[in-house]
């Protein structure tokens, strides 16, 4: 079956010390309009909020852009690529549309110590075999291709990192023929923080500790650029420092989820996991920090493309499903379990049960359960709820 996707390939640019100028023009100037315009949204809905009128709109704000440039204190706008201004009233009107539609956060200004970024969505060109690019009203950058660049490209976002790294990330249409999978097996996965992820097969894979180990030199670092002067050459220097360790534990971090995950779709045919509420649970302050160095949620997202990619079937059980608290042999729930319990034993069965492989033997029970449930005929179909307690209450005869 043949799909098309969008897929991003990212690159390393190394502009000379005059380019790195012109590209802080750009940020700057994309930046400001995304600044600019952000407030204007916001003082129009708070002098129009007991009228029924609607607030700005991407169309609304681009002719007032256009507008804006004619003003002699704004001529300086002139000499970023128009397009690349437009994108980033585009990205602001996605952000505050998401916040009423969807709950996101509240678009925030951007800071100029930040990650910086200015995309382009046309006339950019590049060259794989001679090493550079070309973008609007600049000259050609170096840019190192370390892997050949597959599809359509529809737009390159040249961005700067804290730690002073240039690179460049097109977002391509790429056609992909995805296989229909008949090796591997099914599994449940229940991920933790001592233990990333265990298996119900019995594989258990450690979680690394990348911050733990950079902690201390973080803590320092953090400590020396605290000591320097706000406008000093030597923070600067120090907040580099900090910024490139940051971003080691970034890269330790992301290798890790990507190779994981990786293995997973490799070795497997159909995986089931749970629906954790990450979001609830960084709320708890003595949590937060491990729970944000796991990255669950961008495991989950990586495990959820790529099997769509590859021809895997990838589910998430109901997150107030028992898994943990059941005993996956006779189906028993020990209410009376707690997070320090490892391991229990069952008051049904006398099974010792050892908590985590536990919880990913019930996520496999319960995800086939719940795939015999849709493949049945719609008169003798459960409802979720049952489907939940049923599989509660049962052992291995699930339905």
């Amino acid at each position: 079956m043949k799909t098309t996707i969008h897929k991003a390939f990212k690159y390393r640019l190394y502009p000379t010390a005059k380019q790195e100028r012109q590209l802080a023009g750009h940020f700057g100037q994309a930046r400001f309009v995304y600044n600019y315009f952000l407030r204007q949204r916001i003082d129009f809905f708070l002098a129009h909020k007991d009228e029924e009128k609607r607030g700005l709109n991407y169309h609304d704000t681009t002719a007032m852009l256009t507008e804006l440039k004619k003003y002699p204190d704004y001529k300086w706008l002139n000499e970023s690529n128009s397009q690349s201004l437009q994108q980033s009233l585009r990205h602001l009107d996605i952000a505050y549309t998401n916040f009423f539609k969807k709950g996101n956060g509240f678009p925030q200004f951007h800071k100029k110590n930040n990650r910086q970024s200015v995309t382009i969505p046309q006339y950019f060109s590049f060259n794989e075999r001679v090493g550079n690019l070309k973008i609007p009203k600049m000259t050609s950058i170096k840019i190192v291709f370390h892997r050949p660049i597959c599809g359509i490209p529809k737009h390159v976002t040249v961005s700067m990192e804290p730690s002073g790294k240039y690179y460049a990330s097109f977002l391509c249409e790429v056609t992909l023929d995805i296989p229909t999978k008949t090796t591997g097996g099914k599994i449940g996965i229940d991920l933790g923080l001592k233990t990333f992820v265990v298996t119900s097969n019995g594989e258990m894979i450690d979680k690394p500790a990348h911050l733990h180990e950079s902690e201390h030199k973080l803590k320092k670092l953090q400590h020396s650029l605290s000591r320097k002067n706000k406008d000093g050459e030597n923070r600067r220097k120090a907040r580099i420092k900090v910024a490139k360790l940051h971003e080691k534990i970034h890269n330790q971090r992301t290798d890790f989820l990507h190779k994981t995950s990786r293995r997973l779709i490799d070795e497997n045919q159909v995986i089931y996991a749970e629906s954790l509420n990450v979001k609830g649970m960084v709320k708890n302050h003595c949590l937060a920090k491990s729970v944000f160095d796991a990255g669950w949620g961008e495991f989950v997202r990586q495990l959820a493309y790529k099997s769509e990619w590859n021809g895997i079937k990838f589910e998430q059980i109901d997150r107030f499903f028992p898994s943990s608290k059941r005993c996956n042999a006779c189906g028993w729930i020990n209410e009376s379990l707690t997070l320090k319990d490892r391991e229990w034993e069952c008051h049904c069965c006398g099974s010792v049960i050892q908590r985590d492989l536990n919880a990913a033997q019930n996520i496999l029970q319960f995800g086939q359960a719940s795939e015999i449930r849709r493949d049945a005929p719609k008169s003798k179909r459960l409802k979720k709820s049952r489907v939940v307690n049923r599989v509660a209450e049962s052992g291995n005869c699930l339905l």
